[in-house]
């Protein structure tokens, strides 16, 4: 599964800026609902559900909320990369500022896994991380996520 088959260019962000986990999820989850045609709430409700069950902040500044929705058509998602840090009750405890949110259809479950695992490889690629951190501009960021 390649990243452009989850994003398009519309749906990288960056220099946002949250407050805090809960903001930065409902932003998110407002910009996914547009592209994708979805109720903003529903988007919210199903991903903080998630959360609410174990942090998706696996480490090293990056996040992967993620959920499955009624009503989705094709697995698709958001990056954003942060203006400041966030406490998303990460792993190791460090704050976030790449966070890619996935969403799939309800009964997904290989495309989900496949697409959590594609972001993850990218993600965790030694370089990866610290390349995203200093691009430039969106279509750098979307280069990188794409690369």
């Amino acid at each position: 599964m390649n990243i452009a088959d989850i994003i398009s260019k519309d749906a990288v962000l960056d220099n946002l800026q949250a407050a805090n986990k809960r903001e930065l999820v409902q932003v998110l989850s407002e910009r996914v609902a547009a592209l994708s045609g979805l109720d903003e709430r529903a988007v919210f409700d199903a991903v903080w559900e998630r959360e609410n069950l174990g942090s998706t902040g696996y480490g090293e500044g990056v996040a992967f909320p993620h959920a499955r929705i009624e009503g989705l058509d094709k697995v698709c998602g958001m990056f954003a990369r942060l203006e400041e840090p966030v406490d998303f009750d990460s792993l190791d405890g460090k704050p976030v500022d790449l966070v890619f949110l996935l969403i799939s259809p309800e009964n997904s479950g290989a495309d989900h896994l496949t697409a959590l695992a594609a972001l993850s490889r990218i993600l965790k690629t030694e370089g990866s991380c610290e390349k995203l951190r200093k691009a430039r501009s969106i279509d750098e960021i979307y280069a990188i996520l794409n690369a």
